[in-house]
């Protein structure tokens, strides 16, 4: 086989090709998380220590694990929803140097994802896009218009499951703050990470009777402009659309 992009890709992401880092230079890292703004309404979350969450197998829930497509018109709680968050992207702790240490391993503890949600149906939330705050464990709205679900719909190829889902989450990666330690390899690692969060909805799920549909087929364009960034130092990664399973 010849030479194309991803051969070029895996050899320019060796550690042999790794010049040196920001942070080697001395440079401030980036920010724990996306700044929002100072007078931005945040919706509080449940806190995760009174999360009454089902307790639930972990061999059960990897062997039951499957890709659901077809979702009842059942809304999550507010505090399924609240769990689901806490389980891929919760802040355990913000250590002293500093970094966040979270429910999902992170290369270097980098962390470098925003969460965004599509919500259809939540109970006491208005239908939308929303992003997690992790830091305060709340929701930050976007946008609340009629029109998001058919435009994500649409950026994601016109895949029901969206357009049907109680709610699709979107993992979007902040290059710099991987690449401030790793450089052009740390682009291998936003992949892997992303993985890691998608396994944790896919497992948190089961418990609560929801199904799970990871999707990596997007117009990468489409959706970065829905979500209002550039595709460059922010870009969608992956998304995951969630809803409760039939007879649930």
């Amino acid at each position: 086989m010849s030479d194309n992009i991803g051969k070029e890709f895996m050899r320019r992401t060796r550690y042999s090709e790794m010049g040196e880092s920001p942070q080697r230079q001395g440079i401030p890292q980036p920010p724990l998380e996306t700044n929002y703004p100072m007078d931005a309404s945040l919706v509080p979350l449940p806190e995760a220590v009174d999360l009454n969450f089902p307790a639930h197998d972990l061999r059960a829930a990897i062997e039951k694990r499957t890709s659901v497509r077809n979702y009842s018109d059942t809304p999550l709680t507010l505090e399924e929803l609240s769990a689901l968050l806490w389980l891929t992207q919760g802040v355990k702790e913000v250590t002293h140097r500093p970094v966040t240490l979270r429910t999902v391993p992170s290369a270097g503890a980098r962390h470098a994802f925003e969460t965004y949600l599509l919500i259809n149906r939540v109970e006491t939330l208005t239908p939308g896009l929303y992003r997690y705050v992790a830091l305060e464990h709340a929701l930050l709205p976007v946008r609340l218009d009629a029109e998001v679900n058919q435009e994500l719909t649409q950026a994601c190829l016109k895949q029901q499951q969206v357009q049907t889902s109680a709610v699709t989450f979107i993992w979007v990666a902040v290059v710099e703050r991987m690449y401030w330690r790793y450089l052009e390899r740390g682009y291998r690692y936003l992949h892997l990470d992303a993985g890691h969060i998608c396994q944790n909805l896919y497992l948190a799920a089961e418990p609560i009777g929801c199904g799970v549909c990871a999707i990596a087929a997007f117009d990468d364009d489409a959706v970065n402009a829905f979500l209002g960034i550039d595709g460059v130092e922010q870009f969608a990664i992956y998304l995951a659309s969630l809803g409760k399973k039939a007879g649930c």
